[in-house]
């Protein structure tokens, strides 16, 4: 496996050296195309699954194998960035024993480590007769809508298999060691919406005039901050608007208003992120009555918006880690604890955990992910591929 590290730091190189931020369809298509051709040489049945017009997105490659022998296996990884074709970020660069780019490690690195093991196998007469399932994203950054069509092909696979691997890039713990990702909070958001008595400033407080909408916003976002926390939950306002005259439209509004002026409107947008959805429900249930309970002259309303579902940290989960980390330890590269869920944003491996043991972060070592410091630890490579190559083969025995 040594004798092929070169040829895999090539490959990621091409990979790297193709921008291919989601909206760079052209971009995201030349990369399903370089890592398409490495799994049809692995003799993999292989197709590239179009979105519909509407959707906004490239689409996804697909990559199947059938056999008879050891658990149905489905991999996951991602061709797209955030690293859209304006970026000003360097593709490419080389430092000695690191290198920077776009993706190198979120996770052009993981799909090469992925592809390595395979290879691995495929010289050792172990990849016959094994049933393996692989999709490659196009949109796992910014997942296009409905996710019911952009992620359809992922879950048909997810139907016909027993377990699930991702290979996001691998987190560090807090004594420098690899880890295993058995969960991953959920990402949705939520949207506040409030409307006051528009009047004279001076009448502020009264019965007559009421509170307004303002100060009907922020009583509401510091209950949300006394009142909802618990670990591993976060709900963050990202957006506030408030005046006399409020429009908000994405990520982006417009107001007016002045300062002897009650204000009429007001607008809240944020996240909310769960481990499972007993958590989520509490939460929901807690921010509905905080909103409910209004200020004198206002009303407020609140609606949730579910996009990546949650990777709860089940037993199924914890076995498979457990494997992965007895592999580890075999190959002299030492055992692999769970990374603390979380911790972890959102990835596409939690649209199927819900059906499968999973288990991510198989991928490379790096850190500055989503940042123009964004590197890979060439190394990592190497530990990764030996690791995915010996699980692969447990699990298919």
């Amino acid at each position: 496996m040594k004798a092929h590290n070169e040829q895999g730091l090539q490959l990621l190189e091409r990979a790297v050296n193709i921008n291919s931020g989601t909206m760079n369809h052209a971009g995201v298509r030349a990369v399903g195309a370089l890592f398409r051709d490495q799994f049809e040489q692995l003799g993999f049945q292989t197709r590239w699954a179009e979105m519909p017009a509407s959707v906004q997105r490239a689409g996804h490659l697909i990559a199947t194998r059938e056999g008879k022998q050891g658990k149905r296996l489905l991999l996951i990884g991602h061709l797209d960035t955030v690293f859209e074709k304006d970026s000003p970020v360097a593709l490419w660069q080389r430092n000695g024993d690191r290198v920077r780019g776009q993706g190198v490690t979120d996770m052009k690195g993981g799909d090469v480590i992925l592809i390595q093991a395979l290879h691995a196998l495929k010289r050792a007469g172990a990849l016959d007769n094994t049933r393996i399932s692989i999709i490659f994203t196009g949109d796992e950054e910014n997942a296009g809508n409905p996710v019911e069509v952009s992620r359809a092909d992922m879950l048909a696979l997810a139907k016909h298999s027993d377990l699930a691997l991702a290979f996001e890039n691998t987190a560090r713990n807090k004594q420098g060691g690899d880890t295993g990702t058995v969960g991953r909070r959920a990402s949705s958001d939520w949207e506040v919406t409030v409307q006051g008595k528009q009047g004279h400033s001076s009448g502020v407080f009264s019965e007559r005039a009421g509170y307004g909408a303002i100060y009907e916003a922020a009583r509401i976002l510091d209950g949300f901050r006394q009142q909802v926390i618990e670990p591993d939950l976060t709900f963050n306002p990202g957006l506030i608007a408030g005046g006399t005259g409020v429009s908000v439209e994405g990520s982006r509004a417009q107001v007016a208003g002045k300062n002897n002026i009650i204000s009429p409107n007001a607008s809240v947008k944020g996240d909310l992120r769960y481990l499972n959805y007993e958590q989520r429900d509490r939460a929901h249930a807690k921010m509905r009555a905080i909103v409910a309970a209004s200020l004198p002259g206002t009303s407020a309303s609140i609606e949730f918006h579910e996009h990546y579902p949650p990777m709860a940290p089940t037993a199924g989960n914890l076995a498979l880690l457990k494997i992965y980390s007895q592999t580890s330890a075999d190959a002299g590269l030492g055992e692999i604890p769970a990374f603390p869920p979380g911790e972890r944003g959102a990835g596409d491996i939690q649209f199927v955990a819900p059906m499968l043991d999973s288990l991510d972060g198989l991928g490379a070592t790096g850190s500055g992910t989503h940042s123009p410091d964004e590197e890979l630890e060439i190394s990592s490579i190497e530990r990764a591929t030996i690791r995915t190559a010996l699980l692969l083969y447990r699990l298919t025995r």
